[in-house]
C-alpha cells in the first residue's frame, strides 16, 4: 500500500484550475482537486477505487481492454503522457484528453500519477452536432489528432475515402481551435475552371469581367480570422495549383481586376481521397505544394475499419434523420449491415437507413439486400430469367453503383473514366444520349 500523499502534493493539485485526481502506482484514486469535485459532484464514491473503474466501468486496467493507457508510456519513459478517451461522466458518455504525470520520490522510485482531465469543447458542447461519434481504436486515434493539432496554425491534411466525413472532421478542427468564433468556408476544388477558381477564391473588383457589376470579395476574405477548408484538394488542375501556393507562400493575394495587395489570414485545413504522394511521383500533383500542406496528415477510417462503431452510428443517424419518431432497426437487419464493406462509408450508410426509413410503416427498420440500391453493382439483375438488354443493364450497374458510393457521382465518373454529364446520361437511359 502506498504511503499518505505528502500535504505539499495535494495542496498543489486542489490550488489547479483543471479537473486533476491522484492515482497511486496500483490504479487507485487517492484524491480529486476542487475543479474536479466541481465537474464530478461529490468525489467520495471515487475515493480508493480504480481508475479505470471510474472512467471506462471496466473491471481490469485499460490497456487490457483494448485501450492506449497512458500509464504505461509513462512508467517506461517517466515522462508525461497524453490519451484521449471515452469515458463516463454525470454527462453521459464524452470525448476526455487524458494526460498522466509520474511523481517519484526522492529515491526516484514510482510514487504517484497525476491524471489530468481536459474535455473535448466539441464533443462536450455540440455533442453530436458535427457527427464524430465512435469508441473504435482508429476512430479515437484520428480524434486524438485532431485534438493535438487544432490550437496550432500548422496545416492538416485530410486523407480518406469519399463518405468518410472529412468535411466533418474540418469542422472539428476548426471548432477545437482558438479561431472557432471565426469563419469556416468550405471550398468544393473539384471541377474548378481557371477563371472560376481565381474569381472565388480571391474575388473580384466591379468591371473585372463582363458581368462583374460590383465589387465581390472572395473565398479567402470571408475567411478572415478563421479556417479555409479545401474540400478535394487533389482535384486542381496543375496549372492552378501554383497559384495556391503562391497564396500559401506569401499570404498575400490580389483581387480579380483589382492592383492592392492584400493580406490573408486563415487556417488551413485540406482533403483529398486521392494518393497525393503517388500523384506527385507521376507528375499530377506539384511536390512543393504537397510539402506545403501535408505538415500534419489525419488518416479517417472507412467504416469497414471500425466496424463495432456501426450500432453507435446507426443510432446516431436515426436520431438526426427522424428526431421525432424512435427509430429502430431489427437485430437482422444490423447484422446484414455488419457484414457489409461499404464502399460509400458513413454517406452509404445513412443512404440505406434513410431508404429504410421510408419504406417503413412503423418504427422498427428492416433492411433487405434484395431491395434496388441495396445490391452489389456486380449484380444488376437476378438470373437468366430476367435478362435485361444490353443497355438497362447498364443503367441499373450505374445506379447500383452510385448507390455504393454513396451517391457520390464525381466519384463514380472518375472510376468509370467518363464525365459527369455521361454519366447522368446513363443514368437516365440511353435514350437521352439519342435526343
Amino acid at each position: 500500500m502506498s504511503a499518505a500523499p505528502p500535504g505539499e502534493l495535494l495542496a498543489l493539485i486542489e490550488s489547479l484550475p483543471e479537473p486533476r485526481i491522484l492515482v497511486d502506482p496500483d490504479y487507485r484514486i487517492l484524491a480529486a482537486n476542487a475543479a474536479y469535485r466541481h465537474t464530478f459532484g461529490n468525489p467520495s464514491e471515487i475515493i480508493g477505487r480504480a481508475c479505470y473503474e471510474t472512467s471506462h466501468h471496466y473491471d481490469r486496467p485499460c490497456d487490457e481492454c483494448g485501450e492506449s493507457c497512458p500509464r504505461q508510456t509513462a512508467m517506461k519513459t517517466r515522462r508525461p503522457s497524453r490519451v484521449l478517451h471515452l469515458h463516463h461522466t454525470p454527462r453521459g458518455q464524452e470525448y476526455v484528453d487524458v494526460e498522466l504525470v509520474p511523481i517519484h520520490d526522492s529515491h526516484g522510485r514510482l510514487a504517484y500519477f497525476v491524471e489530468t482531465l481536459r474535455f473535448l469543447r466539441e464533443a462536450r458542447e455540440q455533442a453530436g452536432t458535427l457527427g464524430m461519434v465512435g469508441r473504435a481504436p482508429v476512430f479515437t486515434r484520428m480524434l486524438d489528432l485532431i485534438n493535438r493539432v487544432a490550437p496550432a496554425m500548422t496545416p492538416v491534411l485530410l486523407l480518406g475515402e469519399s463518405g468518410t466525413g472529412k468535411e466533418l472532421a474540418a469542422q472539428a478542427v476548426h471548432a477545437l481551435s482558438p479561431r472557432r468564433d471565426k469563419p469556416f468556408v468550405p471550398v468544393d476544388c473539384s471541377g474548378m475552371t481557371e477563371s472560376l477558381f481565381e474569381s472565388e477564391l480571391f474575388g473580384y473588383e466591379k468591371g473585372a469581367f463582363t458581368g462583374a457589376g460590383q465589387r465581390k470579395a472572395g473565398l479567402v476574405e470571408t475567411a478572415a480570422g478563421g479556417t479555409l477548408f479545401l474540400d478535394e484538394l487533389g482535384d486542381i488542375p496543375l496549372h492552378l495549383q501554383v497559384k495556391l501556393l503562391r497564396l500559401l507562400e506569401t499570404g498575400a493575394y490580389r483581387r480579380v481586376g483589382g492592383v492592392d495587395i492584400l493580406r490573408a489570414d486563415f487556417r488551413l485545413v485540406a482533403a483529398t481521397h486521392r494518393d497525393l504522394a503517388a500523384m506527385v511521383a507521376s507528375g499530377e500533383f506539384r511536390r512543393d505544394l504537397y510539402y506545403r500542406i501535408a505538415a500534419f496528415p489525419i488518416h479517417l477510417p472507412a467504416l469497414r475499419e471500425r466496424r463495432e462503431d456501426l450500432p453507435l452510428l446507426v443510432e446516431h443517424l436515426l436520431r438526426r434523420l427522424s428526431p421525432e419518431r424512435p427509430l429502430r432497426l431489427d437485430a437482422d437487419s444490423l447484422a446484414r449491415l455488419a457484414r457489409h464493406d461499404f464502399p460509400g462509408n458513413i454517406r452509404e450508410l445513412r443512404n440505406i437507413l434513410e431508404r429504410a426509413m421510408l419504406m417503413a410503416d412503423g418504427d422498427l427498420l428492416r433492411i433487405d439486400p434484395s431491395e434496388p440500391g441495396n445490391v452489389s453493382p456486380a449484380a444488376p439483375f437476378a438470373g437468366a430469367d430476367d435478362l435485361p438488354s444490353l443497355e438497362e443493364a447498364e443503367r441499373r450497374y450505374v445506379r447500383a453503383a452510385l448507390e455504393r458510393l454513396g451517391g457520390d457521382r464525381g466519384e463514380l465518373a472518375r472510376r468509370l473514366g467518363i464525365s459527369e454529364r455521361t454519366l447522368y446520361r446513363k443514368l437516365a437511359g440511353t435514350r437521352a444520349e439519342r435526343r
